[in-house]
């Protein structure tokens, strides 16, 4: 999966399973301030990604994660380590 899909998918299920527009997820923006995303939406948040991608995650992973940038940068490396 290349990075245009990966962030392709992203919005997707993102706008989705938090009611926001596409268009509002932008590379430099804060995942957390743009999903207004309180500890219960990580939990969620875990959940779609896993669905989406075939990975597992947990919100320790996410004190790493800024931006929407961050986010595509940590599903780029967890794809390459299964492949």
């Amino acid at each position: 999966m290349n990075r245009e899909e990966i962030i392709a998918i992203t919005k997707r299920f993102l706008s989705e399973e938090f009611e926001v527009e596409q268009d509002s997820i932008e590379d430099n923006k804060i995942l957390k301030d743009t999903l207004e995303l309180d500890s219960l939406d990580y939990v969620d948040l875990v959940v779609v990604i896993e669905e989406n991608f075939g990975f597992k995650t947990t919100a320790e992973d996410f004190k790493t994660i800024s931006t929407f940038e961050d986010f595509y940068n940590f599903v780029e490396r967890k794809l390459g380590a299964m492949a």
